[in-house]
């Protein structure tokens, strides 16, 4: 294990690396998203939190 795996994100169900192509920089909204769409972990800097959502 490298210390670069400790912050890569991936899918719990396919154990995918997460996209990132559906972010909204400017206001600091961070979307990561599973390419199979299993997963999407979105970042809201508001709530200073993940919000994941596990799609069947």
């Amino acid at each position: 294990m490298t210390i670069f795996s400790l912050f890569k994100d991936t899918c719990p169900t396919c154990k995918q690396t997460l996209q990132h192509d559906k972010s909204e920089a400017l206001i600091g909204r961070i979307v990561k998203h599973c390419p199979e769409g299993h997963y999407e972990k979105e970042y809201h800097p508001a709530l200073e939190t993940f919000v994941e959502t596990i799609r069947n």
